[in-house]
C-alpha cells in the first residue's frame, strides 16, 4: 500500500480501478484542519490529466506493472508497432497510448514498454534522445550579439528551438520531458 507521504513525481497509483502517474503534488495544511495533499495525476490509459485532493494518510493500492524492452519497428494508421528482440513477438500501441511520445520514437531503437495486467499501456522514454536536424534556416550574420534561437525540424517531425549555429544535418540532444534543446551531439 502507498501512503500520501510516499508521493513522488512519477509514482504510479491505482485509484478507482484506474492507473495514474503523479505529475505534480503539494502537501498543504490549513489551521485547525487535517493536512491535505493536492495532486495532478495523468491517467496512463487515456493520457487525461486531472487534479485531485487527498487527505493526509490516505492509502492507495500499488498497481502491478511490468516493463519490457522492445524495439520500435514502424507506425501506420493502426498504431505503433514494437517487437521483442528475443522472442520476435510483436505488439501494437495505439496513437492515444503513445501520445506526445511519438515525436521522440526512432525506428530500430529499443524502448521500455509499460505493461499493466499483461497489456501494453505506455512507452517510457529515456530523459534525452539524439535526433538529426532535417530542416534549419541559415543563420544571418550579425544576429549573434545576444542569445537568439531559431526553429528547426528534426527527423521525427518535431520542431525545436535551437541556437543559431545548429544547421541541417547536425545531430542534437533533446530533453524528452519538455522538448527543449540540450546540446549538439
Amino acid at each position: 500500500m502507498i501512503d500520501t507521504s510516499d508521493f513522488r513525481i512519477g509514482r504510479r497509483l491505482k485509484i478507482d480501478n484506474d492507473i495514474f502517474t503523479i505529475v505534480d503534488f503539494q502537501h498543504a495544511r490549513t489551521a485547525q484542519r487535517r493536512a491535505n495533499v493536492w495532486t495532478k495525476l495523468r491517467n496512463l490509459r487515456t493520457g487525461q490529466v486531472l487534479e485531485r485532493t487527498f487527505s493526509a494518510g490516505e492509502k492507495f493500492e500499488e498497481p502491478d506493472f511490468s516493463e519490457k524492452n522492445l524495439q520500435y519497428l514502424y507506425a501506420d494508421q493502426d498504431g505503433f508497432h514494437f517487437m521483442d528482440s528475443r522472442t520476435f513477438e510483436q505488439i501494437m500501441l495505439t496513437t492515444d497510448q503513445v501520445g506526445d511520445n511519438r515525436s521522440y520514437l526512432q525506428e530500430n531503437i529499443e524502448y521500455q514498454i509499460l505493461f499493466f495486467e499483461g497489456n501494453p499501456i505506455n512507452v517510457i522514454l529515456p530523459t534525452a534522445v539524439v535526433l538529426k536536424v532535417t530542416e534549419a534556416e541559415p543563420a544571418v550574420k550579425g544576429d549573434t550579439v545576444s542569445n537568439i534561437t531559431k526553429q528547426v525540424t528534426v527527423e521525427t517531425g518535431l520542431q525545436v528551438k535551437v541556437p543559431l549555429f545548429v544547421k541541417t544535418g547536425d545531430k542534437i540532444k533533446i530533453d524528452t520531458r519538455d522538448g527543449k534543446y540540450l546540446e549538439r551531439a
